[in-house]
């Protein structure tokens, strides 16, 4: 940052000037089209959805065409524009925006707006993204069930305006600390990958009890007298009571939604994310400490089916889309035996693909698991479980190595573009 603050001190010694947005530029709208104006061959266009999903900082390409013949009604960016998606779900994805540095025109969307200014394009697009600019932009979002911002509220917001010789340096270390940042990432995520395939196989490998496949367990496998049963030979499945949503409450009975299964709990889990009213404890069924708890809908066949062990100290109430499958085995042993390759295989057979896939829990107790004894179930639970926290778990490994250089790119984004205001 030496040369950065070499020019601060030289140009603006005294602070840097603020001013309102409205002042250094002017927010257009821009016009309605459709995705079924979009053709291989036509007018460069960006969507305000193609915001979130594809660009970033700045783009010099788009991702879509319109037709030529809409051009009369159409509204353009330029060289140098701001283009700012003016709606979103929620009050943080609002005002995501792109600098647009491509050499023609292109069409912009109506749930967009175009900002023209004087500025750095990247510097201000860089602006955008900081806690700073997102502080003052969150108190004019209307906040209906689409979060919306106009041009004239953001015309109010105030933005640091140094010299342009320090915005386009600024913006150029930015865009090298970025660079760096996503190829690190890119290296992590890649890592992350590759742990995931391996833990998979070594996870399928350690629970096929085949000696070709692990040799490192063959000895133990001969002594450990494995035996193969079918699920409803080694215990029972008990069915869930209906609940919704609307029964939520902050201090109740501890209950898990089947929604839940898919979205927050991995192998196993002790503590429940919901509550529901007291007075439905009666009326509900309960899956007991030691419990697997399973899903029985899902989007997909894969879905179908997933099971979360329950190693709570209490029972807990569970939806009527679950199934607590009561045994006697280590139940995270049983959980990760439900996510090999080899028991997803087999539970694809008893899925019924209808609009709302659905399992077929006569078919289900049939499939057939390795039972070895507790101690060697254990041992295997213990092996997986560190496997299991280095690449899943967000508090370690490879997974909070991204998120600590996201964090830190934050940070020294929003350093760089804190000023002293010369006022």
């Amino acid at each position: 940052m030496s040369r950065i603050d070499d020019l601060i001190a030289k140009h603006c010694p005294d602070g840097v000037e603020f001013k309102e947005m409205g002042e250094v530029g002017e927010f257009i709208r821009g016009r309605r089209f459709t995705k079924n104006d979009i053709v291989p061959n036509g007018i460069g266009s960006i969507h305000y959805g193609e915001i979130y999903t594809h660009y970033g900082t700045s783009a010099t390409s788009v991702l879509s065409r319109v037709r030529a013949d809409l051009a009369p009604q159409l509204r353009f960016a330029r060289n140098g524009d701001l283009v700012i998606a003016a709606v979103g779900e929620t009050v943080e994805d609002v005002c995501k925006a792109v600098a647009w540095l491509g050499e023609d025109e292109i069409a912009v969307h109506d749930d967009c707006l175009i900002y023209r200014h004087t500025m750095s394009p990247v510097f201000v697009s860089y602006f955008f993204q900081t806690a700073v600019f997102h502080a003052q932009k969150n108190r004019h979002v209307a906040r209906a069930k689409i979060k919306r911002v106009s041009g004239e509220s953001l015309g109010k917001l105030i933005i640091p305006v140094p010299p342009l010789e320090i915005q386009r340096e600024i913006a150029k270390v930015l865009d090298t600390f970025s660079e760096l940042e996503a190829e690190l990432e890119a290296v992590l995520k890649a890592e992350v990958e590759a742990r995931r395939l391996q833990y998979k196989f070594y996870r399928d490998a350690l629970l096929s009890f085949d000696e070709r496949t692990l040799s490192a367990s063959k000895q133990a496998s001969k002594q450990a007298s494995i035996r193969w049963m079918t699920l409803g030979e080694i215990g029972t499945f008990v069915r869930g009571r209906r609940f919704t949503k609307a029964d939520f409450v902050e201090d109740g009975v501890g209950c898990i939604h089947y929604g839940e299964i898919y979205t927050h709990f991995g192998t196993s889990a002790k503590e429940v994310m919901s509550r529901v009213r007291p007075e439905m404890r009666s009326g509900l069924r309960f899956a007991k400490p030691g419990d697997v708890v399973i899903t029985d809908v899902g989007e997909t066949v894969e879905d179908v089916g997933k099971a979360v062990a329950w190693v709570g100290d209490e029972e807990v109430a569970i939806h009527d889309h679950c199934y607590a499958f009561r045994h006697s085995m280590n139940p995270k042993f049983v959980s990760y035996c439900m996510q090999t390759s080899a028991f997803i295989a087999q539970k694809a057979k008893y899925v019924a693909r209808t609009k709302v896939n659905t399992l077929l829990m006569g078919g289900f107790s049939k499939i057939r698991i390795p039972v070895p004894p507790l101690e060697e179930q254990e041992r295997i639970v213990a092996i997986l479980d560190m496997f299991d926290a280095l690449v899943n778990d967000i508090s370690s490994g490879l997974p909070a190595e991204i998120k600590a250089r996201r964090q830190q790119y934050t940070h020294y984004r929003d350093r760089l573009l804190t000023f002293r205001d010369a006022a």
